[in-house]
């Protein structure tokens, strides 16, 4: 026996070690199992079964969720570089590492990865999403849907499997959805569990062109109110925990016999200082475009701080991932009062 004389190949009772019975073809070689012998282990009787092109099941009863999953990515995933040759594995050593590069799970099966009480458990999916390159020169088939993003997104780890952030997974799967009531669900989940703010959230929903849609329009405009409605939570939370002087609370705020200012969250007038949530969402082409929006934001705010009124934008992301950062500079806000000239006098209503 030389170098160049083939290896025999192993027994296959030892793939029933192997961390998941799900394996790609590439995977199978990589153990030393023949094409022959894949063929002959997927026929009808056979103790294996392939799930989906290139992918075999290594018992004959049907995939758990987990198995589906990793069998979706096997299928869609980069396959690894032809250039570097497989070797048999040695016994003991573990499997081969799994080429899923530049493929996550979205859509529904994404946020019941995500733990949204609103999608329906994995096992119960008909089809899983998986986001690929749009190069990638796959098509649709069996249970997997590929879904072709101008660009992949970050992927998250759950579990070892790669999954596509709160967001994308909401507007993939709101894509496939026409239920006005479950798209209403998701999209309030997101927001009010903590997993994401509703500008992201309607960031995505416009990209994938959704906004054009009634039911979606509908869903957006309560998970905005959603939103703002937890932002302002924050806020009082803020102002209760870390000590502010309490404000006057969503006012009005106008120049006496004047024109109208516009309206705040909260305003210290002894201190002339106004706080405003920054709750917009870009929603290019629906009712306002965000352009027009921040620079209504904007005039309000120069026009305001030409009074003498000190403006402070929070938005809904910092008050809940810094709210004592927050509280600090609203704090150095109203403290820096003392250093500034008189504002004008103005007439606060309530709003």
């Amino acid at each position: 026996m030389n170098h160049n004389t083939p290896l025999s190949p192993r027994p296959l009772r030892h793939l029933a070690d192997v961390q998941r019975r799900v394996m790609s073809t590439a995977q199978l070689r990589a153990h030393g199992v023949s094409p022959a012998d894949v063929s002959a282990h997927c026929r009808p009787e056979g103790p294996w079964q392939q799930l989906l092109p290139g992918v075999c099941l290594l018992h004959p009863g049907p995939p758990t969720s987990e198995e589906r999953l990793h069998g979706a990515l096997l299928f869609a995933g980069r396959p690894p570089a032809r250039a570097a040759k497989t070797v048999p594995a040695q016994p003991g050593a573990g499997e081969p590492h799994a080429p899923y590069a530049d493929a996550l799970i979205t859509g529904l099966a994404a946020l019941a990865l995500h733990r949204f009480s609103s999608a329906p458990p994995l096992l119960s999916l008909d089809r899983i999403d998986v986001l690929v390159p749009r190069t990638r020169r796959l098509r649709s088939t069996g249970f997997v849907r590929l879904v072709r993003p101008p660009a992949l997104p970050t992927a998250v780890q759950i579990g070892g499997v790669p999954v596509a952030p709160v967001p994308r997974a909401l507007a993939d799967a709101v894509a496939g959805l026409t239920d006005a009531g479950a798209v209403r669900r998701l999209l309030t989940e997101a927001v009010r569990g903590g997993h994401c703010e509703p500008a992201a959230v309607v960031r995505e929903l416009n990209h994938a062109r959704l906004l054009t849609r009634p039911h979606v329009v509908d869903a957006v405009d309560s998970l905005l109110a959603e939103g703002r409605a937890i932002a302002e939570d924050r806020l009082y939370q803020m102002v209760a925990e870390h000590g502010l002087p309490d404000p006057l609370w969503n006012v009005d705020l106008r120049l006496p016999g004047g024109p109208h200012l516009g309206g705040v969250d909260a305003y210290w007038p002894d201190l002339a200082v106004a706080v405003e949530l920054d709750t917009r969402a870009p929603r290019q082409g629906f009712r306002q475009d965000d352009d027009a929006l921040w620079s209504e934001y904007a005039r309000k705010r120069e026009h305001l701080e030409r009074l003498g009124i000190t403006v402070v934008h929070l938005t809904p992301k910092k008050l809940r991932e810094s709210l004592e950062q927050q509280a600090t500079v609203v704090r150095t806000a109203l403290m820096a009062s003392a250093d500034r000239d008189p504002a004008a006098y103005v007439v606060v209503l309530p709003r």
